[in-house]
């Protein structure tokens, strides 16, 4: 069975059209040219701001006209994400999708259904003829997954309906009404080299085999972090008498992910080079053993390595070491208002070498609640000023306070106990969406978000259940379909 054998056909048709065309955050000029070319097709109203955002728009059809206007609303860009030994470019490579069982997901890179299954469901919305409902507005975002820069930059008066569905969240039978708020925390700590001692034992330690996964989502669910396991494998290391030196350094990559995979390159005293192995592989069983129900395919390897020409000076080796032992990672704090959900949290998600001897460490803080985000980020930056480090952060995005006694939120439970026989489930998320920031320029939006199934997004383990889409497509027409008619404004 190929991608092609799936039905509901028309959203599997446009999902694996998306996954033919290259759209890393930052990158989608080929996939906004595609949205372009499919509204000239079927003779769609579009506009596109400064920022690239594209809305196509498409009328009510005859008898619906006094419906409100619903903003059915995805972003275009994917996350890129390979494991090590896989050969692909994100820039002009199709994602290549394979099916298990009732699953599908990519040979060895991120799948992409983040949120490429959301923007199928906008199109193949938009091209039927069979679907009875009033005017839909489809918003279509950009470079989500680096900064919610299209969501940040949307202009007001750029749309017009009163209700908008998101499309980006990733379990069926939830319907989400809320989300965090987010900050991203960056410290440099500069270093200066010297020649590399002659007499040393050299070495690569790499932390693999980690399952990764989405920061905000995948959080609470006690996978690993390969930054950390480096710190944690490099910091019995700084003992004097060993002359632990560092060349090279990185692990994770994009600031919403936890980080998969992490290497160092460094030396110790050849008289010390068995100590080495038997510390590291102390460390590998002790790991395993944390980590037994989470990560099965946990694995730190050790190989000796030609000498490098230099090394950072040892106190900066110790305050980066030390540094990135001490830095948080993880859940934080539970909500008190809303059952198992993660209030705050931060990850501690890259580390990477920069020209004119500097580490950068990134980090993301998320929270529910303002004051929290805002001293998550405080504890995290004290760790790295305490080291000596520059620190820096973005400017953030608010979360999306739940609302349980939305409109549209009433109207789609009604349509999923209708359409299965059971209450959907009503939830906040820790990710974070772009809706808080769509609040702050439209006020007076209702929104909810709904998705099928997925599971390891942000990574190439990446997943959506086959099964969930076809419910997550029949419980958007009918939302669409039923929405009664209104006077005047939605929310009145």
């Amino acid at each position: 069975m190929t991608i092609h054998d799936l039905n509901p056909s028309a959203i599997w048709g446009y999902f694996h059209d998306i996954t033919q065309i290259p759209r890393p955050s930052k990158k989608e000029e080929k996939i906004l040219a595609y949205l372009k070319a499919f509204a000239d097709r079927h003779q769609l109203k579009t506009k596109q701001d400064n920022a690239g955002n594209l809305l196509i728009t498409k009328p009510a059809t005859p008898g619906k006209e006094n419906v409100p206007t619903v903003i059915l609303q995805a972003h275009v860009d994917m996350v890129c994400e390979k494991n090590s030994d896989v050969e692909h470019d994100f820039d002009n490579d199709p994602i290549e999708t394979v099916i298990e069982g009732d699953w599908i997901k990519a040979k060895g890179t991120t799948l992409g259904a983040d949120n490429g299954i959301g923007v199928a469901a906008q199109l193949a919305v938009l091209a039927a003829k069979d679907i009875s409902h009033g005017k839909i507005e489809a918003l279509f975002t950009v470079d989500e997954e680096t900064g919610l820069t299209g969501a940040f930059a949307l202009d007001k008066g750029f749309m017009t309906g009163d209700i908008l569905i998101n499309l980006d969240t990733e379990e069926e039978g939830e319907i989400y009404i809320g989300c965090a708020g987010g900050i991203g925390t960056k410290a440099y700590i500069s270093y200066k080299t010297k020649q590399a001692p002659k007499s040393h034992f050299w070495f690569k330690v790499t932390v693999k085999g980690l399952r990764g996964g989405h920061s905000g989502s995948d959080i609470d669910k006690g996978f690993g972090n390969a930054n950390k396991l480096l710190a944690r494998a490099l910091y019995p290391l700084l003992q004097k008498k060993m002359g632990l030196v560092l060349s090279e350094i990185h692990g994770g990559n994009l600031h919403n992910a936890i980080a998969r995979e992490a290497y160092a390159v460094a030396g110790v005293k050849e008289k010390y080079k068995e100590d080495i192995r038997v510390k590291l592989n102390t460390f590998l069983a002790e790991v395993q053993n944390e980590y037994k129900h989470t990560e099965s395919g946990i694995d730190i390897q050790l190989e000796s390595v030609s000498a490098p020409s230099l090394v950072m000076k040892k106190g900066a080796t110790r305050k980066l070491i030390r540094s990135l032992c001490a830095c948080p990672h993880g859940v934080i704090g539970m909500s008190r208002d809303i059952q198992g959900l993660v209030e705050t949290s931060t990850n501690l998600a890259s580390i990477k070498m920069l020209k004119g001897e500097q580490v950068e460490i990134g980090t993301s803080q998320r929270s529910s609640v303002e004051s929290q985000k805002e001293y998550v980020k405080q504890m995290v930056s004290s760790v790295f000023e305490l080291a000596g480090a520059e620190v820096t952060h973005n400017e953030g995005y608010p979360g999306w306070e739940p609302k349980p006694d939305s409109k549209i939120l009433q109207h789609a439970q009604t349509v999923y106990k209708n359409l299965y026989e059971k209450e959907p489930a009503v939830k906040a998320i820790h990710a974070g969406l772009e809706c808080g920031l769509f609040l702050e320029k439209y006020p007076g939006l209702d929104m909810i978000s709904i998705g099928p199934d997925m599971t390891d997004v942000h990574s190439p383990d990446e997943k959506m259940k086959i099964s969930s889409v076809g419910k997550f497509w029949d419980f958007l027409v009918k939302i669409l379909e039923d929405l009664p008619a209104g006077n005047g404004q939605w929310m009145e």
